[in-house]
């Protein structure tokens, strides 16, 4: 069972969440049930959390593909939104100005709708140099403080903290050492999903 500190929390009907994201949030390469957005539904069952998530990933997706279908993503059922986009943007080293500027019109377009929001990082590697990861990396904390939104540091954190990265890909990503496995997953919904609640618990 799930220990959750924030439990208690109760919601007069169920609150919508959509989950807007790329293959991490779609759930690539696992069968239907062992994705994020599932996997995340049922911890927060478990923790009786009267929460519907809607799975708005989208493999390959950039942070200018979230920004291009954010509007008809709010649709008037949704209640919040889980912004995890950046990774692709990474892969094609796409400047991180331009990455801002996009996660910037998504989130301004919840907030103007008055959708509250938990916006999830990711850590940009080394390879790009000093100078782009340290503006990627401070993109997201930026961004979520200027919009009033919720905040969790990295998408992929629960795999990161473990000290062996040799054991991390063999025990917990797939194949192609960027999507992680069923058991990956599992520790990436532990550590993210106490944020999604504190998100649920912002709805009136």
């Amino acid at each position: 069972m799930v220990t959750i500190l924030t439990i208690g929390t109760a919601w007069a009907e169920p609150v919508t969440i959509a989950a807007l994201g790329d293959s991490l949030t779609q759930g690539f390469g696992l069968p239907n049930g062992e994705g994020f957005v599932p996997q995340l539904q049922g911890w927060l069952d478990e923790a009786d959390a009267e929460v519907v998530l809607v799975n708005a990933g989208v493999s390959g997706d950039t942070t200018a593909g979230g920004l291009s279908r954010i509007a008809w993503t709010l649709s008037d059922d949704v209640d919040a939104l889980i912004v995890a986009l950046g990774g692709n943007d990474l892969l094609r080293g796409i400047d991180p100005a331009v990455s801002s500027a996009n996660l910037d019109g998504i989130l301004s377009e919840a907030r103007g709708r008055g959708v509250p929001v938990l916006l999830v990082g990711m850590d940009a590697p080394a390879n790009y140099g000093a100078d782009f990861e340290a503006a990627f990396d401070a993109m997201y904390p930026e961004l979520a403080e200027t919009h009033g939104a919720l905040y969790h540091p990295n998408f992929l954190g629960a795999l990161a903290a473990i000290g062996d990265r040799a054991e991390a890909l063999a025990k917990y990503m797939q194949p192609d050492g960027i999507h992680p496995n069923r058991d990956g997953v599992a520790l990436i919904v532990k550590d993210i999903g106490p944020d999604v609640l504190k998100l649920a618990g912002t709805i009136d």
